[in-house]
């Protein structure tokens, strides 16, 4: 008998599976390139203009930037706990999992909604407002700074939707040892959201900071 899961273009569960990841490697094959691309646009300008990028840097909300980073750790450990469960049929358990680090994935777009608040206050956009125009290029990093923070965080509300749905569907039970692929599928990306913001934290909110 077929897995109810199971889609009619597929033989088993498990071939579903492996085309069902290969498509989700592939679509987050192109956000790292298109994250790549900002991150050697950086690159590129804080060689250009490395005293700039100093003081601008030194401009950014140190204790959010640190607490997001705890956050985002955190839940990528709660969502592999999600996972690990899912494989052993705990579906409870791992709802709970998904539905804690979609707790703390909240909290974290709380902080960087403060944050942005507090540069907005501190008039930290660029543009003829802005605080750092005696420093020449100093408006380039902030514009990196809003355009990669403001996209990422438009992924972990794209994370946070895609786990409501896979937490919906585990409260249903609709999960097993044999078919958790939509568990895994969460776990993958949010890993990859953690990823970014691994390397957007030194970036933005240390690198050059005591200099």
């Amino acid at each position: 008998m077929r897995h109810a899961a199971l889609k009619v273009q597929f033989d088993s569960l498990e071939q579903q599976h492996e085309a069902s990841r290969l498509g989700l490697w592939l679509f987050l094959a192109t956000e790292y390139l298109f994250f790549g691309g900002l991150f050697l646009a950086y690159t590129v300008y804080h060689l250009l203009y490395p005293q700039a990028f100093a003081e601008a840097g030194k401009h950014t909300n140190l204790l959010c930037g640190s607490i997001n980073a705890a956050l985002l750790l955190t839940s990528g450990l709660t969502m592999s706990l999600g996972v690990a469960a899912i494989r052993r049929g705990a579906s409870d358990i791992s709802a709970l999992w998904i539905g804690l680090t979609i707790l703390l994935a909240l909290a974290f777009l709380g902080v960087k909604g403060a944050e942005y608040a507090d540069d907005i206050h501190k008039h930290l956009v660029p543009g003829s407002a802005f605080a750092l125009s005696q420093v020449p290029s100093a408006q380039i990093f902030f514009y990196l700074y809003w355009l990669m923070t403001a996209l990422h965080a438009l992924h972990v509300i794209a994370g946070v939707g895609f786990m409501l749905i896979v937490l919906w569907l585990a409260k249903r039970g609709k999960f097993s040892p044999q078919y958790h692929s939509p568990v895994e599928f969460a776990g993958i990306y949010w890993g990859f959201v953690d990823v970014i913001w691994i390397f957007l934290y030194p970036l933005l909110y240390l690198l050059d900071r005591h200099t």
